[in-house]
């Protein structure tokens, strides 16, 4: 019984760790997660709150994993972790289905689970909160109150301000299709023989004041006593998927300049900007300014957003425009800065990042070819890092502990 509730204990910490730890990364996915929500729900009112919500949600998680992990207040841990999972399995199951969004967001991108893979993943969770609760007051306390929540209130301040740095920069690890050593063209191809989207169309005929569904292969084509009413189309089984599949650029009177922009020869600079009326004007200066000091170095510059830009600040460069969710997709920033050479990604900056011109001409010509970002192996590196500051608090806080 020992083993299964250390057991219990180690892996629901671990996964709130995780969970908490990836949303944290991409502060900024989980404020368009929410979005999508309340979008799905008819809640646009709270967008507003979308951020902070996101903020308290990976934090929340993160902080009950840790106490659980290191045994610092177990009790009031366990509490935490059993009103979440509580909390949250019938909310999964709700959506589940009704389906309004596809993915439950629930870790990042870091791993994308069907909304039905999350209720069943949070029953197995459930599970072990459940035993980690029963157990609560058989866990050895560690330390004394106060201690364990100073201990508690620096690793929330700590993880905020990680949060903080992933927004106000790029987030540390990519786990978008995005990401640095990216060849752009090739990860929007599919594959020769991969599986495409199946579909099936229902046709409705009337006839005699009564409708009748019909299927395309044995629909009434050649009979006139019947009259077509209304037709539909669902997807009955999803195909393959590029991991790029709404990459787009065009200009704004229409032309698709995607192939040229990813063929070109050299490298481009593309400054990118979801909207520019919510940029520091002296941001979209700078980098506009960075961007033709490259072009006078031979090196292609674009401005990409979702709308046309107004103003002689944009009439000598070249501007295209770019689906706004794609924005959202390729970067975390506003304005943001990608350098490309012939479609392969090497290079990704926040807008408050930007080098200077000698600083990033010197970058591009030595960050050739990139080095795509294993993103999931740095999740468990920090992970393992947390976990062993976790089992060393515990062991330094049991080892001074004097019981009254």
């Amino acid at each position: 019984m020992t083993g299964i509730k250390q057991l219990s204990r180690y892996i629901s910490g671990l996964v709130f760790i995780f969970s908490g730890l990836v949303k944290g990364i991409d502060p900024m996915g989980s404020m368009y997660k929410f979005i999508d929500y309340f979008t799905a729900f008819n809640m646009d009112a709270l967008e507003p709150l979308a951020y902070v919500l996101g903020i308290i949600l990976c934090t929340s998680e993160f902080i009950i994993g840790f106490a659980i992990v290191t045994g610092i207040r177990m009790r009031i841990a366990s509490w935490g972790l059993l009103l979440f999972m509580i909390g949250f399995t019938p909310l999964t199951l709700i959506l589940a289905i009704s389906n309004p969004v596809a993915d439950c967001g629930c870790f990042g991108d870091a791993i994308h689970l069907t909304n039905w893979q999350t209720f069943y993943k949070n029953i197995v969770i459930l599970v072990f909160a459940i035993i980690v609760f029963i157990n609560r007051k058989s866990y050895r306390i560690i330390s004394k109150p106060l201690t364990e929540w100073l201990v508690i209130a620096a690793m929330a301040v700590l993880f905020v301000l990680f949060t903080g740095y992933n927004r106000k920069h790029l987030p540390v690890v990519d786990f978008r299709p995005y990401k640095i050593g990216t060849d752009i063209r090739e990860d929007m191809r599919m594959p020769e023989g991969a599986p495409a989207d199946q579909f099936e169309t229902t046709l409705i005929y009337e006839k005699n004041g009564e409708e009748k569904e019909f299927t395309l292969e044995n629909y009434p084509a050649e009979d006139t006593t019947w009259t077509f009413v209304d037709s539909e189309t669902k997807l009955v089984k999803k195909g393959y998927t590029p991991p790029i599949h709404d990459f787009s650029l065009s200009t704004p009177d229409g032309q698709d300049l995607t192939d040229i922009v990813l063929t070109e020869p050299g490298y481009n600079l593309l400054m990118l900007s979801l909207k520019l009326s919510e940029v520091d004007q002296d941001q979209v200066t700078e980098g506009i300014t960075r961007g033709m000091e490259c072009m006078q170095e031979g090196i292609g510059f674009y401005l990409l957003t979702s709308s046309v830009p107004e103003g002689g600040l944009f009439e000598h460069i070249n501007v295209l425009l770019v689906d706004e969710t794609t924005m959202k997709t390729i970067i975390r920033s506003n304005p943001g800065y990608l350098a490309i050479k012939e479609g392969v990604i090497t290079g990704k900056w926040a807008g408050s990042d930007i080098p200077s011109k000698e600083k990033f001409i010197e970058i591009l010509k030595s960050s050739y070819p990139p080095v795509k970002e294993r993103g999931m192996l740095k999740v468990v590196i920090i992970i393992s890092i947390i976990l062993v500051i976790s089992l060393l608090i515990n062991y330094t806080l049991r080892k001074h502990y004097k019981p009254n």
